[in-house]
């Protein structure tokens, strides 16, 4: 299989395909998690105004950590730096600042999310959105591609001689099964501790980003693939050992009743469950309802409005 063009014409407008791939997946990761917002009760509305922030940060982070790792293929030509479009973006680097950049701006503007729910709620979103992303990025970008191979399912791509290992595939497939035992976890796994999900997905994606470089797409030398590999296997320890702490003192910790969502007709005796529910059966947010002034419930996703407060913008 040829690549696919990394860049075409409308006119005279230039169009990269990376860069319509990349504004693909941060949609889908914006009306994802909005989504799970919504199902887990909490505001969504100051979502909108923050996720820009998100995105520069993430943007930002992920080149200036490939930068400063593969500097020596810039240092002739600095201007490069701002090239973005040719590919070059660290998802370590994008982590590292969109992360405290949503933390920061979801405290501020929908207080009855705690940082850790959060974290919990967006780990499935960021591992659909990194699987997507592989093949709407470096699949589709000038050197995407892995290994040289002469297997079958090799593949051709833009700035690279001969077939490659199509690890962006290879990637995508391997960070949606992580998706998938996220999921599972949220539906199967009652009364697991907060926090629960998101130290699963460290481990699971630290693990897989280090097996990746290693296996795929290490040189000899070279000091950024040495620095994935290297962050991937603490990613991986801190995802483990955070995990099975929580698991160990989970009858001391907060935690998760019951599934992400539930179906309708059950609500009200979820919300009767947890102590939610008026006499006439209203939720706390519904119409005709009175605020119970207590704390948002210990759970996500129990069937009932978890999240207090009104959203900023």
């Amino acid at each position: 299989m040829r690549p696919i063009p990394v860049v075409f014409h409308i006119w005279k407008l230039q169009i990269h395909t990376y860069g319509i791939g990349l504004a693909i997946t941060f949609w889908f990761a914006f009306r994802y998690f909005e989504r799970r917002l919504k199902a887990a009760g909490y505001p969504y509305q100051w979502l909108t105004a923050a996720f820009v922030w998100i995105i520069v940060a993430a943007i930002v982070g992920a080149r200036f950590m490939h930068v400063v790792s593969n500097w020596s293929a810039y240092a002739h030509d600095p201007i490069q730096v701002f090239a973005v479009w040719n590919g070059g973006l660290s998802s370590f680097g994008g982590l590292i600042f969109a992360i405290p950049t949503g933390l920061v701006l979801a405290r501020r503007r929908c207080p009855s999310l705690s940082g850790v729910t959060a974290m919990d709620l967006v780990a499935p979103v960021l591992m659909a959105a990194w699987g997507l992303g592989r093949l709407l990025g470096p699949q589709l970008m000038v050197r995407g591609g892995g290994h040289p191979t002469s297997q079958w399912f090799g593949m051709y791509y833009a700035g690279q001689v001969g077939k490659r290992l199509p690890v962006p595939i290879f990637q995508s497939i391997e960070t949606f099964a992580i998706f998938g035992v996220l999921l599972l976890i949220e539906r199967r796994v009652a009364g697991r501790p907060r926090g629960f999900v998101l130290a699963v997905g460290m481990a699971l994606w630290g693990l897989g980003r280090f097996l990746e470089e290693h296996l795929w797409l290490s040189y000899p030398g070279h000091l950024g693939s040495k620095l994935v590999q290297l962050a991937g296997l603490a990613l991986f320890a801190a995802g483990a050992a955070t995990a099975a702490l929580l698991w160990r003192s989970r009858d001391r910790l907060p935690v998760i009743p019951g599934p992400l969502a539930t179906a309708p007709e059950d609500a009200g005796a979820d919300g009767a469950a947890v102590g939610q529910g008026a006499a006439g059966g209203d939720l706390p947010g519904e119409p005709g309802s009175e605020p119970t002034g207590g704390p948002p419930p210990s759970g996500i996703g129990t069937g009932t409005a978890l999240g207090t407060g009104t959203a900023t913008t």
